[in-house]
């Protein structure tokens, strides 16, 4: 991915940094939203012409976000992967890109302490492994790190949703089972402290046992959404549900509880799906309405 799709933002401490793989994906807003119009897009001026097209389709990234701390190096998902078959051809055979652009940080994949995962769907676990040339085998891709998934996440996916005949697992084949294998795992709970001042929280809902992260550090916040909401326009109508939540009620349930806490806060929300700017913060306009206003974006 070009360069200057590579964005950090600083909270306290904490460097907090984008890394795409998947930039400026366009589609129709039910694909997020199963309920959801082009006409509502349209309507929803703030949404344009950052998170949406003129003709009322949304715009997103496909990405994974690393903390870099005085003393730590995390990675908070870890995109799709490069050079898999996937379901759909847009996440198929994807280039080599992810390590190179860790490289512009300065970081390599030996220098990574920590991976942690928000949950386990393909397009947040692929660079958790890399496919050996020489032999064709799924190996880590960080051999010095602890990769950090969620234990309800990994049980639902072990017990139920690989055997539900409605779940392909390839990726759990391919970027979840080595990691497993090769003892590299701590199963996590929902409240888990990944170091000083960066912690897990709960948004079930997306998946059984989805987590997101908080950042604090002097004072300051951040939170890297996960995939509880996938478009800005989830923040103004969080109680609509969602087209991938394993449970919908759930999943609305989560979205309102997280855009009520954080709305107004001053707490810097990084988007993991959100297009540029993906960090930014949720405030109530002048309408009383909730929106994303990201960073750089005038007020309304």
């Amino acid at each position: 991915m070009a360069k200057e799709h590579i964005k950090t933002w600083q909270v306290g401490d904490v460097k907090i940094s984008r890394i795409v793989e998947i930039w400026d994906f366009q589609d129709d807003i039910h694909m997020a939203m199963p309920d959801a119009t082009p006409e509502e897009v349209k309507a929803m001026d703030w949404l344009h012409p950052h998170y949406a097209t003129p003709e009322g389709q949304m715009r997103m990234n496909f990405q994974g976000i690393v903390l870099q701390t005085p003393d730590r190096t995390i990675v908070v998902d870890t995109c799709i992967g490069a050079g898999r078959e996937r379901e759909y051809e847009v996440f198929t055979d994807l280039p080599e890109g992810f390590l190179e652009d860790l490289a512009e940080l300065g970081i390599t994949h030996n220098d990574v302490d920590t991976v942690f995962c928000t949950h386990l769907h393909f397009d947040h676990v692929g660079w958790n492994t890399y496919k050996d040339p020489q032999t064709g085998e799924y190996r880590p891709t960080f051999p010095n790190a602890r990769y950090l998934f969620g234990k309800t996440e990994y049980e639902a996916w072990q017990n139920d949703l690989r055997k539900d005949g409605h779940h392909d697992d390839k990726h759990m084949v391919e970027s979840v089972d080595p990691i497993v294998a090769a003892g590299l795992v701590d199963f996590i709970d929902a409240d888990h402290q990944i170091a000083p001042g960066i912690f897990a929280e709960p948004s079930h809902g997306h998946t059984p046992g989805h987590i997101h992260v908080v950042i604090e550090s002097k004072g300051e916040r951040a939170v890297v959404t996960g995939d509880l909401m996938h478009h800005p326009m989830q923040c103004a109508m969080p109680h609509r549900h969602a087209t991938f939540d394993m449970n919908r009620e759930a999943g609305s349930a989560t979205r309102q509880a997280f855009v009520e806490k954080y709305r107004d806060s001053g707490t810097l929300v990084v988007g993991m799906h959100f297009f540029e700017p993906t960090a930014g913060h949720f405030v109530t306009g002048s309408d009383g309405e909730t929106w994303f206003r990201g960073l750089g974006v005038a007020d309304r």
